[in-house]
């Protein structure tokens, strides 16, 4: 016959027992911490991919193409869970997207294509040109405008384009003839009535209000300026080549960043949430204050553009797009994501 508890041996087991059914929450999931994420590579995407961009974290657009090499038009859609490849048809390369909605987006790019989504089909429009178009920025469904032109062609090619849609048709804009014969790369603004224009030789034209002002005579930059982005009219970044240059709406000054290479892209999520990234696998961050060089994380190749969710995520995507045409060969694609968690790297043809 085995002896019976002690009291004392018998409370500490009740005990034991009684704090194992508890109602206590379980420990917390851990933090992810945010960090860069190759989405897509060479082994996925055949085209390179020159823009993205989104209404939100749940509807993100990246748009590129063959660049001369014969496969179709790269539209490619993420909806929160997973990629699907969208079918525009043609062989032009778009260079840029932007829009206001998941209904009301505009892709554009060579041969002067301009492309809208609607939210279920592609829709063409006529341009006008033939010139490239490099840059597309909508402030509403019926205020939109496009900028393009030829690189190097001077007063010989199609260049100083910019073109304006007001819900029926795109029309040109004349610029005053401060400058003439320059390829304009990308647009950006908070309205019509104040909007940036960027291109060769570190043009800087800002619209105010009907006019247009020329903020780059003489110039702050080096070279050419690609993209111009910002989170207010008075946070303003413009980038191209080793110069990153900043306007507070008013006045123009050159970053002292150390960079790892040469930038291509720049996006803003607010005054304090900036990326820029370019070639090599450019990729820096201004955070609480200070730049962060990321360029020791994947992706290490080209990239050419950055867009930011305003979620604390931003989208890179780039690839193969400074080789010369080769028909029939792939060309490396790259979309990468940096945030916290990981994403689907399946594309639903």
């Amino acid at each position: 016959m085995k002896p019976s508890m002690t009291p004392l041996l018998l409370g500490l087991v009740c005990l034991s027992i009684a704090m194992g059914c508890s109602d206590a929450p379980p420990n917390p999931p851990p933090v992810e911490t945010p960090a860069w994420q190759v989405v897509f590579d060479e082994m996925k995407l055949d085209r390179a991919v020159l823009s993205v961009w989104g209404s939100g974290p749940s509807d993100v657009f990246a748009v590129g193409g063959p660049l001369g090499n014969g496969q179709e038009s790269l539209v490619i859609h993420y909806d929160g869970a997973s990629w699907t490849e969208l079918h525009p048809g043609g062989t032009e390369t778009y260079w840029w997207v932007g829009g206001t909605g998941p209904s009301d987006v505009w892709m554009v790019g060579e041969k002067g294509r301009i492309t809208h989504w609607d939210g279920s089909a592609f829709v063409e429009h006529t341009s006008g040109t033939t010139a490239t178009l490099w840059g597309v920025w909508a402030a509403s469904e019926a205020d939109a405008w496009a900028v393009g032109g030829t690189p190097e062609g001077g007063t010989n090619q199609p260049n100083d384009i910019v073109l304006h849609w007001n819900g029926s048709s795109w029309s040109p804009i004349t610029l005053p003839n401060d400058v003439v014969g320059r390829a304009l790369y990308k647009v950006w603004g908070t309205s019509s009535d104040d909007l940036y224009v960027v291109g060769e030789f570190g043009t800087i034209w800002h619209k105010k209000g009907v006019d247009w002002f020329l903020e780059s005579n003489p110039p702050i930059a080096m070279s050419t300026l690609f993209t111009v982005s910002g989170s207010s009219g008075s946070d303003v970044y413009a980038v191209g080549n080793f110069d990153v240059l900043h306007s507070n709406g008013t006045t123009w000054e050159k970053l002292a960043i150390n960079l790892t290479g040469s930038v291509n892209g720049v996006a803003c999520a607010s005054a304090a949430e900036v990326a820029i990234v370019g070639f090599g696998g450019l990729k820096q961050r201004f955070a609480q204050g200070t730049w962060v060089d990321d360029f020791l994380s994947e992706p290490h190749g080209d990239l050419h553009a950055v867009w930011a969710d305003g979620q604390g995520v931003y989208w890179a995507v780039g690839g193969n797009f400074v080789t010369p045409t080769n028909v029939g060969a792939p060309r490396k694609g790259i979309v990468a994501r940096y945030g916290a968690g990981r994403v689907s790297s399946e594309l639903k043809q």
